[in-house]
């Protein structure tokens, strides 16, 4: 499969997850939305990452605007996605669900567990019914209205829209030197650890997201 890969800056992209597409044999193509505007509608399937803008500041990034047009596309076009971070965060905006700021940063790993939909869904159901993944965001999402929720911690953790459309506000492909990029005063603590102890998850989380995608 042509995978796009949508990023929206230099520190985000798809780290772990690439591996895992490479070695199952797929392209990425890489798509910068703040450089390039709208992106390509002819793809296989689409990924979507994280980035420091929000929903709500397209005054300040005027390409946004370009990006819930596309997911909407992508969406009424059937073309599986699977959005991190602010990318789940735009695609419940282009849905019509609103975005909102916490009271409180989320930054760290938080216990998250899925819901009996996300244990039975065909990517989310891929991880154990509990489990604790990274989460760095000041925006929540709620759930657009044809929505599935997946998985709930600190905030609404996963959904599905229709069969072909996933969303994460966690990030699984999230790897050590981008946590070093994001939080460059923080202590690592016991963060090499877990990201190790992750890794196999986010592995099979995106390996089960290019079967259902390729299916």
């Amino acid at each position: 499969m042509r995978i796009l890969t949508l990023t929206h800056g230099d520190d985000v992209g798809p780290e772990l997850f690439a591996g895992v597409a490479t070695a199952a044999g797929h392209e990425l193509e890489g798509w910068d939305m703040p450089r390039q505007g709208p992106p390509p509608q002819d793809v296989d399937a689409v990924a979507i990452f994280g980035g420091h803008q929000n929903v709500g500041e397209e005054a300040r990034y005027p390409w946004l605007e370009d990006e819930y047009a596309a997911l909407d596309a992508w969406v009424r076009g059937d073309v599986p996605l699977f959005a991190v971070c602010l990318g789940a965060q735009t695609l419940a905006h282009a849905l019509g669900a609103s975005v909102d700021r916490r009271d409180e940063q989320l930054a760290g790993f938080y216990p998250t567990a899925l819901t009996d939909e996300g244990a039975a869904d065909p990517v989310l159901g891929a991880l154990p019914r509990e489990f604790e993944p990274f989460n760095g965001n000041a925006y929540s999402f709620a759930l657009p209205c044809e929505a599935v929720l997946l998985a709930d911690g600190p905030c609404p953790q996963a959904f599905r829209v229709g069969d072909r459309a996933w969303a994460v506000q966690f990030h699984p492909e999230l790897e050590r030197p981008s946590f070093l990029s994001w939080f460059p005063d923080r202590s690592l603590g016991d963060v090499t650890e877990k990201l190790a102890a992750w890794r196999p998850l986010g592995t099979r989380l995106f390996r089960a997201f290019l079967e259902a995608a390729a299916a």
